[in-house]
């Protein structure tokens, strides 16, 4: 019985580690969906939208265009702060 028990928590314990380390995420954050918020916090959430989905498009350009992990949060912060280009 306790080896059991000592496998299922190695087993566990693992699984949440291994995670971790390979990179993948354990739970992405969804993005807001303005319409679903109450009235008074509608705005708040249009701007959090509209943060998220230039995050989004910022790490879809750095995969694009090929860029190493270790140099991918200066682009994806330089990506960020570009003004966006309105026709």
């Amino acid at each position: 019985m306790r080896n059991r028990v000592t496998l299922l928590f190695l087993v566990a314990a693992l699984t949440a580690f291994g995670s971790a380390i390979s990179g993948v995420p354990a739970r992405a954050e969804k993005v807001v969906d303005p319409s679903t918020v109450a009235p008074e916090f509608r705005e708040a959430a249009e701007k959090r939208r509209a943060e998220q989905v230039k995050l989004i498009e910022c790490n879809n350009a750095a995969k694009v265009a090929k860029i190493q992990k270790r140099e991918l949060p200066q682009f994806v912060a330089e990506c960020f702060d570009k003004p966006a280009d309105k026709p």
